[in-house]
């Protein structure tokens, strides 16, 4: 053998190796939080300036120096169709096992998000925080401290839309809700909170989502005597379909519904007009700073910050950033004690776009303290946040917000 050639082809070999380990490591490292959303489905008009939200909280971090070691942030995302839980779990799976997310803003649906936590996100160590989710049931899930939400607890939203019935002289409603963990939730805390204020749940009646005729159910309601309706339901699903029949009955005068509700694709559907003064209620915004910020930066990135959810899921995803930077890596090891440091007093306060400002902040070791577009989030042992519900109704044909109640 040649031994200049036999040196050559070494030299050759070391070269490449030396080049391919150099494009290796100047490559951009990438850092992933996943987002698990109900796309198709009975929310899936509610979806996009959710998941907008969220990517704006990404865009952010990209375009103020990156995650960690300026590493690029990426938002997988996956579909839960919301009503499915089987689609649900192989969403979160996907982002999981495939994409290797650290962690995951959802699921939206309060069913969709138990069954990820469940069989996928708990079992992986995975922190979830779902800014949709509104369910009691969460509250008391067994998820490792893992699992939170940005919204508050349907238990207090169902207290608030009870106090404003009563103040606007309703004593009275019949009740039908989507028979899952959502809608069961808050027909319950409704009822309870409706009737220790001396309202009369003439009827209160769970249905099943994806039907296309609800007319026995509504005759069941009708027959109940109430002329107030409340449908705790879903915009693109049952809710939809169960107010276009309500109208054609003719037997109600008065439409109530909640956060899942809130919708203008449900007034298009319906009729402006058969929904004008519809009442409603959902989380919402405080009156802080944060939130003007966010709704500025989220009119310039083209959504509406008054989307229902959207600025719940800007918070989500920020605050899964600043808890990856806070733990120093994308280890989902230690990164729900790190999650509550952030967002949690004292601390300085970091506001919605403030990315830059927490990097270098957290890099001196100087505790922050988020105030998002949402609000503060001191989250409580369960993972649950105090917040706003606000008053909703249908004018000019679309949702429109006129009241507030909370924190």
């Amino acid at each position: 053998m040649n031994k200049k050639l036999t040196i050559g082809a070494i030299v050759v070999a070391v070269v490449i190796v030396l080049a391919v380990v150099f494009v290796q490591q100047s490559r951009p490292q990438e850092v992933k939080i996943g987002f698990l959303g109900g796309f198709t489905g009975p929310i899936e008009s509610l979806a996009p300036p959710i998941f907008s939200g969220a990517e704006l909280a990404v865009a952010q971090v990209n375009a103020q120096g990156g995650i960690l070691d300026g590493e690029t942030l990426l938002i997988p995302s996956a579909d839960t169709s919301c009503a499915d839980a089987s689609v649900a779990v192989s969403g979160a799976d996907r982002l999981v096992n495939t994409e290797g997310v650290t962690a995951i803003v959802g699921a939206l649906c309060s069913g969709a998000t138990i069954a990820a936590a469940n069989q996928v996100a708990v079992p992986a160590n995975v922190v979830m925080i779902s800014p949709a989710s509104t369910s009691p049931a969460l509250t008391t899930l067994a998820d490792n401290d893992l699992v939170y939400r940005t919204p508050p607890s349907d238990a207090y939203q169902g207290e608030v839309l009870a106090q404003l019935l009563i103040s606007k002289g309703i004593e009275d409603a019949a009740v039908t809700y989507v028979n899952n963990d959502y809608g069961k939730g808050l027909a319950d805390a409704f009822a309870a909170a409706f009737e220790a204020r001396g309202g009369d749940v003439t009827a209160n009646l769970a249905h099943e989502d994806g039907k296309a005729d609800y007319r026995a159910e509504i005759g069941s309601l009708t027959g109940s005597g109430s002329e107030n309706l409340v449908v705790l339901a879903y915009a693109d699903g049952s809710g939809q379909t169960i107010l276009r029949q309500a109208y054609e009955s003719g037997a109600f005068s008065t439409y109530i519904g909640a956060d899942g509700m809130v919708g203008d694709a449900l007034v298009a559907a319906v009729g402006a007009d058969v929904l004008a003064g519809m009442i409603a209620t959902r989380p919402g915004t405080p009156e802080l700073p944060g939130a003007d910020l966010f709704a500025a930066q989220a009119e310039e990135a083209g959504f509406d910050p008054n989307a229902v959810f959207a600025g719940q899921a800007y918070d989500a995803a920020f605050m899964l950033a600043l808890a990856i930077e806070k733990n120093g890596s994308n280890s989902r090891d230690g990164l729900s004690a790190a999650l509550r440091d952030i967002a949690s007093a004292p601390g300085e306060v970091i506001l919605p776009g403030e990315w830059e400002k927490a990097k270098r902040l957290i890099a001196a070791g100087t505790d922050i303290n988020y105030e998002g577009a949402t609000g503060s989030h001191e989250f409580d042992a369960n993972g649950d946040v105090p917040g706003v519900i606000v008053e909703m109704t249908v004018r000019g044909g679309r949702f429109v917000e006129v009241g507030r109640a909370g924190n």
